[in-house]
């Protein structure tokens, strides 16, 4: 999420003239202890909006790593972040993240080109021979506009299912707008077809790469292509025009941090530019469903698209998708990105092992 400044003007008398003179914007001020709620309130107005306050304590059916991550203080209102300042963010981050990953789940990683497409190819150590008719295809998080998983939903997912993984970096927000993401992914899983029985090929991703997935199903569908193994839909949605109750009361860390009052009308993104909210690949939960492939959603109870994934989870239910539904409780969004929590591991192994029962059957 950004944040925007407003600068203020004032007006100085000097006699005769009039001069306008610019006051920079003050730094914004993250609220004290002191004033803080201390009390629960609410107040539904005539047209259902909520205005509420609540203490909510951090819940002991999480790990003591969860609970000390929830504890953490992050300001809530803070200066806007260019994009240029959040690519640079996210990449020091996942440099530390492949250090950390790689740790626990050794590999070697190697980019290329995947027609035309960059690529990270990540294969597990002791890839065993029954597994290298096998590929996982993954669709990295990143809100579109920068990569925050290629290293941190492979190198896990590779090690654990014992699968080499094909993370897919697809051209990004702003500068490339849907479709391109979409294109993009749909001519790596056309190419690794040339290879890969579709049997043999499971696609998945977090976050914006779960949106992804659900997009690039949608798109294979109606172009009559074969139908992989599996998807894996991790933190998702797939409804850009109506959002869900989870977008107005949670921000990237669950409740901490700053988070913008819901805009009372659905919006296009930068992702999205001109296209129709209500495009079926765009916005898959409009699209014909049925006949997709097993699918895993996994999502946390502080998770801002867990509307997102509960509601499309549901969709892929009711056109008779064998689709499966983990919610953890408490987490914040892609909590399975971090190493440090026993709940990333147990996501992960969950991820692993749905993919590994529907590439072996």
């Amino acid at each position: 999420m950004q944040l925007f400044a407003r600068c203020t003007s004032i007006l100085i008398l000097l006699a005769p003239t009039v001069v306008l003179a610019q006051q920079p914007a003050a730094t914004p001020q993250p609220t004290t202890a002191a004033q803080a709620p201390t009390r629960d309130t609410s107040y539904i107005d005539a047209q259902g909006t909520a205005r509420i306050t609540r203490i909510v304590p951090v819940p002991k059916t999480i790990s003591p790593e969860a609970q000390r991550s929830l504890s953490r203080q992050v300001p809530d209102q803070g200066p806007p972040q260019s994009l240029a300042e959040r690519r640079k963010g996210t990449d020091a981050y996942t440099a530390r993240a492949r250090g950390e990953w790689t740790r626990l789940c050794p590999n070697q990683l190697v980019e290329e080109k995947i027609a035309g497409v960059p690529v990270r190819i990540v294969t597990p150590d002791g890839l065993p021979e029954g597994n290298r008719d096998k590929v996982l295809l993954n669709l990295h998080g990143g809100g579109f506009n920068s990569d925050s998983g290629s290293y941190t939903e492979s190198i896990p997912i590779a090690y654990y299912t014992k699968t080499k993984v094909v993370a897919v970096l697809y051209r990004l927000a702003p500068e490339h707008p849907f479709p391109a993401a979409v294109e993009d992914s749909v001519a790596v899983y056309k190419e690794l077809l040339k290879t890969y029985k579709p049997n043999r090929i499971v696609i998945y991703g977090t976050s914006a790469g779960a949106i992804l997935t659900a997009e690039v199903a949608a798109r294979l569908k109606q172009l009559g292509l074969p139908r992989p193994a599996a998807l894996g839909i991790f933190s998702g949605l797939g409804d850009f025009g109506r959002a869900g109750d989870s977008l107005a009361m949670y921000g990237l860390r669950g409740l901490s941090g700053h988070l913008d009052p819901p805009e009372p009308e659905p919006h296009g993104s930068e992702y999205a530019a001109s296209t129709s909210l209500r495009d079926p690949v765009l916005s898959p939960i409009y699209s014909d469903l049925h006949g997709l492939p097993p699918t895993l959603f996994i999502t946390s109870g502080r998770d801002l698209l867990l509307s997102g994934t509960v509601n499309l989870h549901r969709a892929y239910y009711n056109a008779g998708v064998d689709a499966r539904l983990v919610v953890f409780d408490a987490l914040p969004h892609a909590f399975w990105y971090d190493s440090a929590l026993p709940e990333a591991i147990e996501a992960n192994h969950m991820m692993a092992d749905f993919f590994v029962q529907q590439l072996n059957k």
